[in-house]
């Protein structure tokens, strides 16, 4: 009698627990319309579109191609068509279906998203509708992608199913159709928002003046002005088989611009020959130029390249922002130590410093700084460029024409009977250059150069290919500087990491780095909603003393010159990443990415 009695109680109690537990499923998730257990496929067979016996062959094919669904399989076999069948699971997972032209997307709504992001992951962001951001998704079933999506707009947001064709055909016709006319992307430019400052006369034109006579022509003031005020170092206008591209790099990295029709790319790179005194008629040979500009109130230099392609002529304008040089020793991002010892090479009467990384790392500015720093009321300095990229005041600088026989060491030992005290070299690039450097150095001149190396050590050993011989280079440099350009953390936007990726946390186990708290920007209207605004450098400091400088006459490897230096002290880029990470400025993904893993 008891042990039915416990029996009893026991399922009464399991019967609650279920009805408890079913409950509180019920409250986490309750689909917005009733759907069968069977599939997607059951809706049809009740709707009377497919048959069982079409339904049964579509399982035989996907038994075949395991990949396909069943729906997928009834396509195949052409029961269905693909809309239709991505209309049955968008009811299957409660979720409306719609199909979307690119008349009905609103172009500034559709830029909540990256270009790529939306090509890439198939979903796009369509328009407002009863206060929500209406977001078309062509995989109703990835949750993941819906919520990063979320994460991404920060705004409140409607899902609804649309064909993978109607996204590629509006991203297709978003660079010459509806959305992207060159009137709507040129409507607020200013109409003085780019001055020419012609080279010869040293006139001022205002382009704005005619900017009624041609679209073409504001579209470039807008481009140019709109690059400017976004802090691109580049414009990349890149024309394609059909649709013309154009992308900013910002923050060291490309981002898509919205771009007008691809039948003004002639007319647009045309345009830009014009500005840089250009060949207008030669489209089959690269072409250098340089356009001095004043952009509201900012003088700036462009430097112009065109390159042809299959499509046409690729145009890259770099932007040389005279606001750069202005950058203090003190605000490039050394720590104190670093830049007191830095000072200490750049103030040596004779010797070489170098400066290494890759294109586009900022050496050019590092130099342009130090030389900021030097007196040059009391001392003859002077510079060899190709080009001069900034113009400074009481410094003598040359320009490279090595098509006339201006090259390099032309220049150099030109320059060397001028009785100079500084000499700064804007690269180092063959044998010849760097034996004029190490003779120069070894005469009681101090040299400043740059060198494309990964790290401060492989400065040593490039100087050796090259063809210097290690004794000299023991005697004539004092000191290599590597640097890399790492995406600081929005100020505005910076919150705490609560927990890292994967490969984050493998790449600081793996260089035993215990960090208490990292910190990401969470993105928003002043970072362009990438969470990073601004870069701050990442450094590596190689400073010659009597044992590195033994290492390097005897011609050690690579490996033996870099653990001796780091035996040394020497503060490496990855240790400076590290402690750029702790003190908030980056985060691991940026240092992970420009330095080696």
């Amino acid at each position: 009698m008891t042990m039915e009695s416990d029996e009893t109680g026991s399922t009464s109690s399991t019967a609650q627990a279920t009805a408890v537990g079913e409950a509180v499923f019920a409250e986490l998730w309750r689909p917005e319309t009733t759907v069968t257990r069977h599939g997607p496929e059951r809706l049809l067979i009740e709707e009377g579109v497919v048959t069982a016996d079409q339904v049964e062959k579509a399982l035989r094919r996907q038994q075949e191609n395991p990949r396909l669904s069943v729906l997928e399989a009834l396509v195949v076999i052409k029961a269905i068509g693909a809309v239709q069948a991505l209309e049955t699971r968008a009811r299957y997972h409660g979720m409306p279906f719609q199909r979307v032209a690119p008349a009905d997307v609103d172009p500034a709504v559709l830029n909540l998203l990256p270009v790529d992001y939306v090509k890439n992951k198939l979903v796009m962001p369509i328009c407002w509708q009863n206060e929500k951001i209406l977001i078309g998704v062509s995989d109703p079933a990835d949750i993941f992608l819906i919520d990063d999506v979320k994460l991404r707009v920060r705004k409140p947001v409607a899902m609804v199913v649309i064909p993978r064709e109607d996204i590629l055909r509006v991203m297709s016709e978003a660079g010459a159709g509806p959305g992207s006319h060159v009137e709507d992307i040129i409507k607020d430019i200013a109409e003085d928002a780019v001055e020419v400052v012609e080279s010869k006369a040293e006139e001022v034109t205002d382009l704005e003046k005619i900017a009624g006579e041609s679209p073409v022509i504001r579209y470039v003031n807008y481009l140019i002005a709109s690059a400017v005020a976004e802090g691109a170092s580049d414009i990349h206008i890149e024309p394609g088989e059909k649709r013309l591209r154009i992308r900013c790099r910002i923050d060291g990295v490309l981002s898509e611009q919205q771009a007008p029709p691809a039948t003004m790319h002639a007319a647009i790179v045309s345009r830009l020959k014009i500005m840089a005194d250009l060949n207008i008629a030669e489209r089959r040979l690269p072409q250098d130029g340089r356009i001095r500009a004043v952009i509201r109130g900012r003088s700036v230099d462009l430097r112009v390249s065109t390159l042809p392609t299959v499509h046409g002529e690729k145009c890259v304008i770099r932007i040389l922002d005279n606001r750069s040089i202005t950058v203090g020793l003190e605000s490039l991002g050394m720590n104190e130590q670093m830049l007191a010892n830095f000072r200490k090479e750049i103030f040596k009467p004779h010797g070489i410093v170098l400066v290494t990384g890759p294109t586009g790392s900022g050496k050019s500015t590092t130099l342009y700084s130090a030389l900021q720093v030097m007196d040059a009321e009391t001392q003859n300095i002077a510079t060899v460029e190709n080009p001069v990229e900034y113009e400074l005041a009481t410094i003598c600088q040359v320009n490279v024409h090595e098509s006339i026989g201006m090259t390099f060491s032309a220049a150099l030992r030109s320059l060397l009977r001028q009785d100079p005290d500084i000499i700064m070299i804007g690269e180092i690039r063959d044998e010849e250059t760097a034996r004029i450097a190490v003779q120069a150095s070894l005469t009681g001149h101090l040299v400043l150069s740059t060198l494309h190396t990964n790290d401060a050590p492989s400065s040593i050993t490039r100087l050796i290919n090259i063809g210097v011989e290690p004794y000299l280079i023991s005697a004539a440099v004092n000191a290599a500087l590597a640097q890399r350009l790492a995406r600081r953390i929005c100020p505005n936007c910076r919150q705490a990491e609560t927990s890292l990726r994967e490969s984050e946390r493998v790449y600081l186990e793996k260089h035993k780095a215990d960090l208490k708290q990292t910190f990401r920007g969470a993105g928003c209207d002043r970072c362009r909603h990438t969470g990073y605004k601004g870069r701050v450098g990442l450094f590596e400091l190689l400073q010659l003393d009597d044992e590195i400088r033994d290492i390097i006459s005897r011609n050690a490897s690579l490996n033996e010159l870099r653990q001796s230096a780091n035996a040394h002290g020497m503060w490496t880029l990855l240790q400076d990443g590290l402690s750029k990470i702790a003190s908030g400025q980056t985060t691991v993904e940026e240092v992970m990415r420009i330095t080696e893993t």
